[in-house]
């Protein structure tokens, strides 16, 4: 097995302006960002600061103006799209504030999606995907489909197909956002131990500043720069 990178992600001089006719909007203006494997960093700022642009380039979705996104050691930021789905499905996962279930399967089926990418065996992507949910609490919850869950536990789902796949970096944005105080606590608490016991590394949008301090680091976002920078555990 290939031994991974050093940096789960870094950006450098990451540059991404919009236009529309003679308007011109810089979201992102020549950022340089490093996250370690197996580190959580906390990206915070403002409406319209850019995070979700930052997200967007480093989870491959974009193409920046200018600069270079680096994935677990490649660089990716301008590869075609095929190249960039290849990545996408073998180094980055995701989990979305809606969760992005799909509503007619199961909680199992939700979690194999990834692994069918791969081209992985039905019976291997049946084991895994019982696996990662037995791992956070939804052992009885194998054929529960979405609209059967709570939002906790719908998000919980959503983690485990993020995971399931073993990537390099989890990307989350606003993950706890559709969920009361209590359950923000239970999925930021999952992601620490799993952070713990797993090594995952996590970049996660927030504007929840206590989940936020729960990470290693805080990087925050204003018009487009990098504030600053906070460490924290």
């Amino acid at each position: 097995m290939n031994q991974r990178n050093e940096f789960a992600v870094e950006v450098t001089d990451l540059t991404k302006v919009y236009r529309t006719g003679s308007i011109k909007f810089t979201a992102l203006d020549n950022i340089t960002l490093r996250v370690r494997r197996g580190e959580i960093v906390s990206i915070v700022g403002p409406s319209g600061s850019g995070k979700t642009t930052l997200l967007n380039l480093i989870g491959l979705l974009d193409r920046p103006t200018r600069g270079k996104v680096f994935i677990d050691g490649i660089e990716a930021s301008r590869l075609d799209e095929d190249r960039k789905s290849f990545i996408r499905n073998r180094k980055i996962g995701f989990v979305f504030q809606a969760y992005n279930l799909i509503h007619r399967l199961t909680s199992i089926e939700n979690v194999q999606l990834p692994l069918i990418a791969l081209g992985m065996s039905p019976e291997k992507r049946r084991e895994l995907a019982k696996k990662m949910l037995t791992s956070v609490g939804l052992a009885s919850k194998f054929y529960n489909r979405p609209f059967e869950l709570s939002a906790g536990e719908q998000q919980r789902v959503a983690i485990c197909r993020a995971l399931v796949a073993d990537p390099a970096l989890v990307l989350g944005d606003e993950i706890t956002g559709n969920v009361d105080t209590k359950t923000s606590a239970q999925i930021m608490g999952l992601l620490k131990e799993i952070n713990r016991t797993a090594g995952r590394t996590f970049l996660l949008i927030t504007h929840n500043p206590e989940l936020a301090r729960e990470a290693h680091r805080i990087v925050y976002l204003r018009d487009g720069l990098i504030e600053k920078e906070e460490v924290l555990n």
